[in-house]
């Protein structure tokens, strides 16, 4: 069975909320995770938690997640990225399926270089990468409301999240674990 694995960090819950929808589009598919990074687990600056390792390593997909601070992921997201360096020496992550989402207070808050690190976070681990294939404002739906092709972006001023945002995480979810599952039966 095809199995998604969604990691992110969250500040104030909404990037929760959007990883939980973006579990629920995954789990349409096939099997799916969603893990928090929280700050305990990040000891002298980087992330430690054999446990998440150990699932990340088995996942055939892994999407990240964070909000955007400052034009880029969270500290805590950065410290988990580090880490996974050990697992970049040994090629564990390549060829798995990637994708990526993030959130700001802004309609654009230079969310897209969130996404653009995530791209490069998975391309050092020789992933392959997986952002949308809507049309921002072409899109019966409304999806993609904000125009991004890298992934998913959501801005949220309140706490509040566009329903329509949440919709299109959900088609990120299902969309991602489509394609691992039809890689995955490639190599079979």
């Amino acid at each position: 069975m095809t199995s998604v694995f969604i990691v992110y960090h969250s500040a104030t819950g909404t990037t929760a909320k959007l990883a939980e929808a973006i579990g629920e589009g995954a789990s349409e598919v096939g099997s799916t995770s969603v893990y928090g990074i929280t700050g305990e687990e990040i000891i002298s600056g980087r992330f430690q938690n054999e446990t998440i390792w150990a699932k990340l390593d088995q996942a055939d997909a892994i999407i990240f997640g964070s909000p955007t601070f400052m034009g880029g992921p969270s500290a805590q997201f950065k410290a988990f990225a580090d880490a996974s360096g050990d697992r970049w020496s040994d090629r564990k992550w390549a060829d798995k399926v990637a994708a990526g989402f993030t959130i700001g207070s802004n309609l654009n808050g230079d969310q897209c270089n969130t996404l653009i690190y995530f791209s490069v976070l998975a391309a050092q681990h020789g992933m392959i990468w997986c952002g949308l294939d809507i049309p921002g404002g072409y899109d019966s739906l409304g999806r993609n409301r904000l125009g991004t092709q890298m992934g998913v972006t959501a801005q949220s001023a309140d706490g509040q999240l566009s329903e329509i945002d949440l919709v299109t995480a959900r088609y990120l979810g299902k969309r991602v674990a489509q394609i691992a599952k039809r890689l995955a039966s490639a190599h079979e």
